[in-house]
């Protein structure tokens, strides 16, 4: 039987003989097990550490089976539980079952029998873990394609692998766009955890309080609406990787807390007196130049040097020119109905090569989905696209001997601030509807608005 070498067993057994036997065991299959001889200290081993199955007897002196089974599922959900019972208790072991067990073995066991009992287990778990992360309002669904042939993604996918075949930390920066998490779970695809969870959290998305809450988790009881435990993503994430979109969002007073967890894998949940130990890589990914926003003690210089041990800067749209009218035709393609399949005309080939792309392949994208909807025939058009007209709005604003020189003087930042308020505009200003438009957060749309003073009136 072919057995995952990171599975982690507790057995709980008040017969000695029995505990030390079964441990050799499943020590000899390949699993890493712990052996404890009452509940009590089940309980203490479930609060330390990270288990995927447990083994556990009914009947015991101090705490019994059944206090540590109401335990264990209230604390980690999805913990399997094994139950071991004598042929005389099938009926209380059923019960068990009921309160949220997944199986029970008779004693004495068959080893293989129970071999098979532990791999279904934890099958059951990773499915349980992998619809946490897919229902999770923090994750979300990324392609999983890189497209393009130019010699600067080429680069960067190679430097990706390198990053991969390790287990350092990993920052990511690139402008907004261009595809900072796909290449994030392109780097987790392609190392030795890309069996285990991949996780994701926008730290621009939330509030500090929820953040926390989400990382860490928290105890029941730990404030007004913890009705529940709540396990953490870092905990979630356990022997995966864990990705922070927008780090550089984080605040100052959440930062220290994430810098303990990079030192050594421990945290407490919120409300929690144990501490707690989670296997996560993190990759980390910004828009910003952390360096800069630690000289400005905006970001804590010591947590950037744990992050920053493998830096990949991802090219801009601009800086992989070439690759823009193969990404418009995969968009095309992906996005088209598969009975009325469109293309791109000559000339709206011509209007995307000369646009800048400030929201890089995202825009692209957008661009390419609006304009299969816009075009009335099988070919796009160049007005199907309806690129922003900033270029052509400012500079028929300036003098006739200006304009001829004006496109090599307009800075990006002119381009995004047009860009946004021709979105706001169309939106009627409606933030919400605008952000999701853009495909960014509101605050970050927020805080584009102040840095660039737009006003409903401009």
């Amino acid at each position: 039987m072919q057995i995952d070498k990171n599975i982690k067993v507790l057995v709980c057994d008040d017969d000695e003989t029995l505990c030390y036997l079964l441990k050799e065991q499943l020590l000899e299959e390949g699993f890493f097990v712990d052996a404890v001889y009452d509940g009590k200290y089940a309980i203490e081993n479930l609060r330390k550490k990270n288990y995927d199955v447990l083994l556990l007897d009914m009947q015991m002196k101090e705490v019994s089976g059944e206090e540590v089974l109401k335990f264990a599922k209230d604390y980690d959900p999805s913990l399997s539980v094994i139950i071991m019972s004598a042929l005389s208790e099938t009926r209380t072991a059923i019960e068990m079952i009921k309160m949220g067990a997944y199986d029970f073995i008779s004693k004495p066991y068959d080893f293989e029998d129970l071999l098979l009992t532990i791999t279904r287990a934890v099958d059951l778990k990773r499915l349980v873990v992998e619809n946490k992360i897919l229902n999770n309002k923090v994750t979300k669904k990324i392609p999983t394609k890189i497209v393009g042939e130019s010699s600067e993604l080429q680069r960067t996918l190679n430097l990706s692998l390198k990053a991969a075949a390790s287990e350092s930390n990993v920052l990511i920066e690139g402008e907004t766009g261009t595809g900072k998490e796909l290449f994030a779970e392109y780097i987790h695809r392609h190392s030795l955890r890309k069996d285990k969870p991949f996780v994701i959290i926008n730290c621009a998305s939330l509030p500090d309080q929820l953040i926390e809450s989400e990382l860490f988790g928290y105890e029941k009881g730990a404030f007004t609406d913890a009705k529940a435990t709540k396990q953490g993503l870092v905990e979630i994430a356990d022997g995966g990787a864990l990705f922070l979109d927008e780090i550089g969002e984080m605040s100052l007073s959440l930062q220290p807390k994430l810098l303990r967890f990079l030192e050594n894998g421990e945290y407490r949940r919120i409300g929690g007196v144990t501490t707690l130990n989670s296997n996560v890589r993190v990759i980390g990914a910004t828009n910003k130049n952390l360096l800069e926003e630690a000289e400005k003690k905006n970001f804590r210089r010591d947590l950037l040097f744990r992050l920053n041990i493998i830096t990949i800067r991802i090219p801009s749209l601009r800086d992989r020119r070439s690759d823009v009218i193969r990404l418009a035709n995969y968009f095309l393609e992906d996005k088209s109905p598969v009975r009325s399949p469109k293309k791109l005309s000559a000339e709206a080939e011509n209007a995307l090569l000369d646009y800048s792309f400030p929201g890089n392949v995202r825009e692209l994208e957008h661009v390419i989905e609006r304009a299969i909807i816009f075009a009335e025939g099988d070919v796009i058009e160049p007005d199907d696209l309806n690129l922003p007209s900033v270029f052509t709005d400012i500079h028929s604003s300036y003098p006739e001997q200006e304009k001829n020189n004006y496109s090599g003087l307009v800075k990006m930042a002119d381009v995004e601030k047009e860009h946004i308020l021709k979105m706001l505009i169309k939106n009627d200003w409606n933030r919400e509807k605008t952000a999701t438009e853009l495909d960014v957060c509101q605050k970050t749309l927020y805080s584009k608005i102040k840095k660039y003073n737009l006003k409903k009136n401009d």
